[in-house]
């Protein structure tokens, strides 16, 4: 059993990270499936399906930057994500790919806090401070992180562990090298 309060996969990507009519078909495709579904559980098969769709365009890294690869941006990154503990916000798990990254967020019930808040913070703190850090290396117009969000909320204890071991796997999966199989890029 989950313990009381909202717990969501989270995934951010970098700006840039999945070709544009790819994604826009697997939106067109997500919405389509969605107006379909019937019944709750045709809804959350649906943002399932299109979780799977947009992980594997991320995977794929057919184009875009693959910032994440690099240790200290990894270690910037991973440091923010802890850091929301800090604030109230539990970080049971976490994966950082070289182009997104996919982290269980649990806001305790009663807690006051804003995952979304939160969220946003940790857009724009790792934003500037990567900024920094790839100086010369990202245009002074181009956005680090792709706007907004994806998440996923999990229901239950079973597919709370289904998540982790999904993430703390996906490097592997993926044939990364052995460095992304620990701190800074994997937690949980």
């Amino acid at each position: 059993m989950l313990p009381p309060g909202e717990t969501i996969l989270l995934t951010l990507r970098l700006a840039g990270s999945i070709p544009m009519r790819a994604g826009r078909e697997l939106h067109a495709q997500h919405i389509a499936a969605r107006q379909a579904a019937g019944s709750p559980e045709a809804h959350r098969r649906a943002e399932k399906q299109f979780f799977a769709g947009f992980d594997a365009l991320l995977d794929a890294r057919t184009v875009g930057p693959d910032y994440l690869a690099k240790e200290k941006l990894a270690e910037l990154v991973a440091g923010e994500l802890l850091m929301l503990e800090e604030q109230g916000l539990q970080v049971p798990c976490f994966v950082l790919l070289p182009n997104h990254l996919h982290a269980v967020l649990h806001l305790p019930a009663g807690s006051g806090l804003s995952l979304y808040k939160a969220v946003e913070l940790l857009h724009q703190r790792t934003a500037v401070q990567a900024r920094r850090l790839l100086r010369g290396q990202l245009p002074p117009e181009a956005d680090f992180w792709q706007p907004g969000f994806h998440e996923l909320p999990i229901l239950d204890a079973v597919e709370m562990s289904r998540v982790q071991t999904y993430l703390l796997a996906h490097p592997q999966r993926l044939s990364l090298p052995e460095r992304f199989r620990e701190l800074p890029y994997v937690h949980g």
